[in-house]
């Protein structure tokens, strides 16, 4: 019996050394296969992981106090809309849609606004309006000047164009992670979120409208002593407004398809009914949050490509 034991205990040693010198073995490198390494030839995922956790503990702070103007204007919004009487809201958005717009769009906001409330989603709806205006207020703060830079430097250009690709087409779940470690979860960082992925159209587009003003203005205007000033202002930014608004117009929408995204780290409102849905399987939650994201999309895209249109005219 001690024998068998004993037997038995030498093979389980040996079978634990073997698995620990397999472990240990160094695999060999073959041509044909050269990226088959184990954590890569470049690990750039341990990298990336140790800048991090170098960067956050000391750029938290000072994110946080960049934060403070986002929060205030959020809060102010979301009070305003929630805070004022549903029926006073819609009729005041009806009327600014038929002002800014036309007649039609103004009742198509009407009954729009009319269904979100009669479908149980106002309150979501109001909460995702404020972070949408917020997200645009800050897109058009940040993409106005910058486009104005660039569309007078062409070396601007060059350096600034890849950074912006990168930000159109790095998927968001990518910089989920290190925005909510710098802004901690919720609505500021939901805000942050779709400020660097609706960003883009709002400088290109404004880069663009600016030199796409034709010459021959320009040049009659210096002819009448104008200061740059005045150009940009009087004849340049007047002219470019059809292409501006229809960066406007890409931001809403790119904001609005960041709602459901940005729900995933704590922002409420509609995106937060349809991942909601999603966890419980519950199609009919679900459906009511993609619905009220559908219809706000639509009533701001009408408002926005027609006040781009009527300048244009």
């Amino acid at each position: 019996m001690s024998d068998g034991s004993a037997w038995g205990t030498s093979s389980q040693e040996d079978t634990s050394y073997l698995a620990q010198k397999d472990t240990n073995q160094v695999k060999e490198f073959d041509w044909m296969e050269p990226f088959d390494v184990d954590g890569g030839i470049v690990p750039l995922d341990s990298m990336v992981d140790t800048a991090i956790n170098a960067i956050v503990p000391v750029l938290r702070p000072v994110f946080q106090v960049i934060a403070q103007p986002i929060t205030w204007f959020l809060n102010a919004i979301e009070s305003l809309l929630l805070v004022i009487p549903a029926p006073l809201i819609i009729i005041a958005l009806a009327a600014l849609a038929w002002k800014l717009s036309n007649r039609r769009i103004g009742i198509a906001t009407l009954f729009g606004l009319l269904a979100i409330g009669l479908i149980g989603a106002w309150d979501q709806a109001m909460t995702t309006l404020s972070l949408v205006i917020t997200s645009l207020f800050f897109c058009i703060l940040i993409g106005l000047p910058m486009g104005i830079w660039l569309s007078r430097s062409d070396k601007a250009v060059s350096i600034v164009r890849p950074i912006l690709d990168a930000m159109q087409t790095t998927p968001a779940f990518v910089y989920l992670i290190p925005i909510v470690m710098l802004f901690s979860p919720g609505k500021v960082a939901g805000v942050i979120v779709t400020i660097i992925f609706a960003v883009p159209p709002m400088i290109r587009l404004t880069n663009l409208g600016i030199r796409q003003v034709p010459e021959d203005l320009i040049e009659a205007a210096r002819a009448f002593g104008t200061s740059p000033k005045q150009l940009l202002f009087k004849v340049q930014l007047p002219l470019a407004l059809p292409t501006i608004m229809a960066g406007v117009n890409q931001t809403l929408m790119l904001g609005l398809s960041m709602v459901v995204i940005a729900s995933m780290i704590a922002v409420p409102g509609l995106g937060l009914m349809v991942l909601q849905g999603i966890g419980r399987n519950d199609i009919g939650i679900a459906t009511v949050g993609g619905l009220g994201i559908v219809i706000l999309a639509i009533i701001l895209d009408r408002i926005t490509q027609h006040i781009g249109g009527s300048r244009q005219s």
